[in-house]
């Protein structure tokens, strides 16, 4: 996969996630409800949208988890290989960009809604 791709998959993640946001003050503001037949748990949009967000990050990490010690690894095979070392620094740096984009969305969503409600009331 070349950067161009790759930068804009990332750009896609990261815009879904502020459009989350923006979905959460919205809904905070116009006391939208959703008739969840689920669980009543979920029936405001922006608790909605903070469980599915909770449900990422907790799938998540374990991934982020297991692709840096797959990175270290590639770090310990390339046995100073400067192309083996270049391929595992940026197979290092596209994880932690991963897992900045994946925890910057849920922490942003998180602040938009408590402050919005805050500002509002609970909805």
């Amino acid at each position: 996969m070349n950067i161009a791709k790759k930068i804009g998959l990332w750009f896609s993640c990261a815009s879904a996630g502020f459009f989350a946001s923006v979905a959460i003050a919205y809904s905070a503001t116009n006391d939208a409800r959703l008739e969840n037949p689920l669980n009543s748990a979920f029936s405001t949009v922006p608790d909605f949208i903070s469980g599915v967000l909770r449900v990422v990050v907790m799938i998540a990490l374990p991934i982020i988890t297991i692709f840096i010690v797959f990175a270290g690894f590639k770090f310990l095979a390339a046995r100073g290989n400067s192309s083996k070392l270049d391929e595992a620094k940026k197979n290092f740096m596209w994880v932690i960009v991963g897992a900045l984009l994946i925890m910057g969305a849920w922490v942003l969503a998180t602040l938009i809604a408590g402050t919005v409600t805050q500002l509002v009331g609970k909805v």
